[in-house]
């Protein structure tokens, strides 16, 4: 990556704020590049057997044939159409964003030139992590914490203490347990308390 990954130092941590990394994207890539050269090798395959004298294939007779008497307006013109167009919108997606949405990236500390240091959480880590720090909480019987891009919704049931006493002790311990996570984006943490009833 370039150092457009990185954005401006953190005036809060005298850190940098690093973009999620970005997915190679190898799959859809590969599939993409397996279709077309076969697609070509076939065609051009047909093209050299007539060039050499032969008929050509049935199937690109009936294709030249269906494509110079259909109208442009037919269905099947129209969805194939449609269909072109929705695989050329994904790839173009897929293209211009990072994906691995199941990563959360971390702030550099200051000091590195970007990119040579880059790191990321997985959101399920930091669920664990949260939920651990909400389980700690005097008077929490049970949470259930799960992170998002830009939100944290955790939810915890209280046992022998007030829930609203709980609910500002819970706030507390995950944005501390949050801050130290050291995300470049720290989502917004929802908390939600509820009595346990035995």
């Amino acid at each position: 990556m370039g150092s457009s990954d990185l954005r401006a130092p953190d005036p809060g941590g005298g850190r940098l704020a690093a973009r999620r990394p970005w997915s190679p994207r190898s799959v859809p890539a590969t599939v993409v590049s397996l279709v077309v050269l076969v697609a070509t090798v076939v065609a051009l395959a047909d093209v050299i057997a007539v060039r050499g004298g032969h008929r050509a294939a049935a199937w690109r007779s009936h294709l030249a044939r269906e494509l110079s008497t259909r109208p442009v307006d037919d269905v099947w013109m129209l969805a194939g159409a449609a269909a072109a167009a929705a695989l050329g919108v994904w790839l173009i997606v897929l293209a211009l964003t990072p994906g691995r949405r199941h990563l959360l990236a971390l702030r550099s500390p200051a000091g590195y030139a970007p990119p040579r240091l880059r790191a990321a959480l997985d959101r399920d880590s930091a669920a664990v992590l949260l939920r651990d720090a909400a389980l700690r909480v005097p008077g929490v019987s049970r949470a259930h914490v799960r992170v998002r891009r830009h939100r944290v919704k955790a939810r915890a049931y209280a046992r022998f203490r007030d829930t609203r006493q709980v609910r500002e002790d819970l706030v507390a311990a995950l944005d501390r347990e949050r801050d130290r996570l050291a995300l470049s984006h720290p989502p917004r943490i929802v908390v939600r308390v509820r009595q346990h009833n035995v």
